[in-house]
């Protein structure tokens, strides 16, 4: 039923995957409901208006778990254990925009059986909203 997903040694440097999703306002407000995060700046238009984005934006941490389905379900795939990640926020995530997951294979680290890659958040514009690095350890 499942597919595992690539092992340390399928994986190449350069390998690339992404995944690409709408933020829509149903996803802000689960996900302040999942994170507990109710910061009006997410969820309060006349708030947001006299803040210097001028309306509401998406929680960073909503853009930057689209990460979620790359690791777990495309590069490596099934059965990745992610052990580190690190994210730069860069530009404001609006609901309505179209953000791109990307991470590309830069480093096998031989002694520990793990992936690094690094990551690229970017919205419809082209434009990077994140960048950051993680490092993962491929199923066996």
């Amino acid at each position: 039923m499942y597919q595992k997903g690539k092992t340390f040694s399928e994986i190449q440097i350069g390998d690339k995957a992404s995944f690409t999703k709408t933020i829509s306002e149903t996803d802000v407000y689960l996900f302040a409901g999942i994170s507990g995060d109710f910061n009006p700046l997410h969820v309060d238009e006349e708030y947001a208006k006299t803040t210097s984005f001028g309306t509401r934006i998406a929680h960073g941490g909503l853009a930057a778990s689209l990460l979620a389905p790359v690791l777990g379900m495309k590069l490596p795939g099934l059965g990745t254990v992610a052990l580190e990640t690190s994210t730069k926020f860069r530009k404001p995530v609006y609901f309505g925009d179209t953000i791109t997951c990307l991470v590309e294979v830069i480093e096998k680290v031989e002694r520990i059986k793990a992936i690094r890659m690094k990551i690229v958040w970017s919205n419809q514009k082209g434009e990077v909203v994140s960048k950051g690095e993680t490092l993962v350890i491929p199923p066996g």
